[in-house]
């Protein structure tokens, strides 16, 4: 992936498995929890980001925002979040809320370092996995913008029925997939789901259920 220094990497799919699978746990327990209103603010950042990031403040104007050229973002483990409306960006009592969750599934917490205070920030280790007890229930929608709200979505139906529309989306007809296309694109455009699922889409990887829940999704943000 290559991108300006200052542009901000938000998709979760730039992170390593175990962090990417961290993200998702995490998320689906703050909705548990009733916390729908935080999102991504970042996760993949190049070497060269980190140090024009760690020049604010010092060679360069601006307010201090990281104290290290040695980030895990960089290494794809690490992902920021903010919180969303009612609340400020960086609402010290949702964040703290946050962060509880994150220790109990084995997450670390920028907010439990001595010295370096981090709220928004989380990270794992390349070994990370899932602790006993937890597992993901069903599509976790984790936005990366304020405009939309952590979602889960979770199939109510027999297993076997699940075995069954849990394939591989092939519409037979060429105008279904442009309009299918379209329509994803569309709300990828007005910030409503993440642009990686309309590269699922494109490269057929998209399942008939995800794209269901994705419609379903988008259905219930353009209604409010």
């Amino acid at each position: 992936m290559s991108t300006s220094v200052t542009t901000t990497c938000r998709d979760i799919n730039e992170l390593l498995p175990p962090a990417r699978l961290a993200v998702q746990l995490l998320f689906q327990e703050c909705f548990k929890a009733g916390i729908k209103n935080i999102f991504i603010t970042e996760t993949y950042r190049s070497q060269e980001r980190q140090k024009y990031l760690y020049e604010q403040g010092r060679t360069r104007p601006g307010q201090i925002v990281t104290w290290t050229l040695n980030s895990n973002h960089k290494s794809r483990l690490a992902w920021d979040v903010a919180v969303g409306p009612p609340q400020s960006l960086y609402d010290v009592a949702t964040l703290s809320q946050v962060g509880a969750i994150a220790r109990k599934l084995g997450i670390t917490w920028g907010g439990d370092w001595v010295g370096s205070i981090d709220r928004p920030h989380f990270e794992v280790k390349s070994s990370w996995k899932i602790p006993k007890g937890y597992k993901l229930e069903g599509q976790v929608i984790v936005p990366s913008n304020s405009k939309m709200q952590v979602q889960l979505i979770v199939e109510d139906k027999p297993k076997e029925e699940i075995k069954v529309t849990n394939t591989k989306w092939n519409p037979g007809s060429p105008t279904m997939k442009i309009e299918a296309e379209n329509y994803i694109a569309q709300a990828v455009k007005d910030g409503i789901i993440q642009s990686s699922h309309l590269k699922d889409l494109q490269s057929e990887a998209m399942t008939t259920d995800r794209l269901v829940g994705l419609y379903i999704t988008i259905q219930q943000r353009r209604s409010k």
